[in-house]
């Protein structure tokens, strides 16, 4: 606390008494006081009001570091409020700090009431915490009992015809695109339980990903030329795999009647960037910068269908937990480029 913000929140307290000593200093010089009276009376009253509210400010400001101290030492800032507690003081409970004994009983009240909202938020926060765990858990496991029929499916469908056979795949490739999408989705709440980050090649890491999406990739046409990925990068092998396996959909489901992707790297003294770019029908210069919000589908998702506008978002929060940073550039009818740059820290 500053001293023009304890004169503002004090303005009427400063205010009235120098304007009622005024007026009894009239009346008193009215009455025949003399002059050096009024001015001794004057320097001591000027003083002990200063002393006062000098007092009173120092108290303040002493207790407002307090609490920003204890707010600081608490790894859950939340339970702030539920650290306060005591009858005669507040005490802080594990933060190493007591609060003043001399605190007001309007102050233990208020703080009473805060504590009460405090534990009701704590509860309610706690109750959306576990309930969001147990669907995460439930997702996880969904994830992994539906693969079992789809493998299954995959393994059927190689006695029907080639015409048959075919489109099965292209189908239950699309099927399970979408299952390892939710369990990503679901797995991105707490990133840090599941990634390890190693050095790993972006070679390596690419022709994953195309063979993850190779069904895929044949029977849309899609021509792919990769060029320069021969360079090691920081990060998580899988996560990277899922995002370029997510831009990779991207550009089968926006290709133009000859699809080409490029695949293309460089590295500058210390980074390395990714790039990879489609000839596909391009996205619109008005929605290429909300193309990462989530469940933005925008015109090109409408008119072709199938777009849940989840690929993207899911890219570019993974992305920020990796540190990669995530662009994209793009014209109509003129193909997309999405530009990954890893951290120069550790490429």
């Amino acid at each position: 606390m500053k001293i023009h913000e304890y004169i503002s929140d004090h303005m009427r307290e400063l205010m009235l008494p120098p304007g009622f000593f005024a007026a009894s200093a009239v009346f008193l010089l009215v009455t025949g006081t003399q002059g050096s009276v009024l001015a001794l009376l004057a320097l001591i009253w000027l003083l002990f009001f200063l002393s006062m509210h000098a007092r009173r400010y120092w108290k303040q400001r002493s207790r407002l570091k307090e609490l920003e101290n204890i707010m600081d030492r608490l790894e859950q800032k939340y339970l702030f409020i539920e650290c306060l507690s005591g009858k005669d003081g507040c005490t802080v409970h594990g933060c190493g700090n007591t609060l003043s004994a001399s605190v007001r009983y309007y102050e233990r009240r208020l703080f009473h009431l805060l504590r009460q909202a405090s534990a009701s938020m704590t509860g309610a926060v706690s109750e959306a915490q576990a309930s969001s765990r147990d669907y995460r858990e439930y997702i996880e496991s969904w994830v992994h009992e539906v693969k079992a029929p789809i493998t299954a499916a995959q393994l059927i469908c190689r006695s029907a015809s080639p015409d048959v056979r075919r489109r099965m795949e292209g189908e239950l490739a699309r099927i399970s695109a979408h299952v390892e999408r939710a369990l990503y989705y679901a797995r991105a709440e707490n990133p840090e339980k599941d990634f390890l980050i190693r050095r790993i090649s972006l070679q390596q890491v690419m022709e994953e990903a195309i063979g993850q999406h190779q069904t895929l990739l044949i029977q849309s046409g899609m021509q792919i030329e990769m060029e320069s990925l021969d360079y090691p990068v920081y990060t998580d092998g899988k996560w990277l795999c899922f995002i370029l396996g997510q831009l990779l959909q991207n550009a089968v489901h926006y290709r133009s009647s000859h699809p080409v992707l490029t695949l293309s790297a460089s590295k500058t003294e210390n980074q390395v960037s990714l790039t990879v770019s489609d000839n596909g029908i391009g996205i619109p210069a008005h929605e290429l910068p909300r193309i990462f919000e989530r469940g933005f589908t925008g015109s090109n998702g409408r008119t072709r269908g199938g777009s849940t506008g989840m690929g993207l978002y899911l890219c570019r929060r993974m992305a920020s937990f990796l540190q990669i940073e995530l662009s994209a550039s793009s014209r109509p009818d003129s193909g997309t480029s999405i530009l990954l740059t890893f951290p120069s820290n550790q490429s």
